[in-house]
């Protein structure tokens, strides 16, 4: 299993970032997917949910109406709009093969949200 995430940077709050996680060595197209997050200090957080053919999706109350889990199953890639940005959500993201925390994750993209 190979997860590889890109798309974080810093952005003022309000902004908007994309982020992408390309898959590899395992049929992508079975499996839940995840993004999880840990912010400078703190534990995994469980962050969206994908089912494997992304017809339902799963959000944590604070990314609600901002954050948007999408996937690509003919590419192999894993996606995480996210808009209106708050400088809580400062942290590395993660894709995570499955549902929640405790699956296999990449090495992550900082995500930092300061003005």
């Amino acid at each position: 299993v190979v997860l590889v995430e890109s798309g974080g940077g810093l952005v003022q709050p309000g902004g908007s970032l994309r982020l992408s996680c390309a898959a590899s060595g395992f049929t992508f197209s079975n499996y839940y997917m995840s993004w999880v997050r840990q912010a400078p200090g703190k534990g995994l957080e469980w962050v969206s949910s994908i089912v494997n053919d992304g017809t339902k999706t799963d959000y944590i109350d604070s990314v609600k109406g901002r954050f948007t889990i999408s996937r690509d199953n003919a590419k192999n890639t894993l996606y995480l709009q996210m808009n209106s940005l708050k400088p809580e959500d400062t942290a590395v993201y993660y894709c995570a093969k499955g549902y929640g925390i405790s699956g296999t994750r990449g090495q992550g993209t900082q995500v930092t949200v300061s003005s």
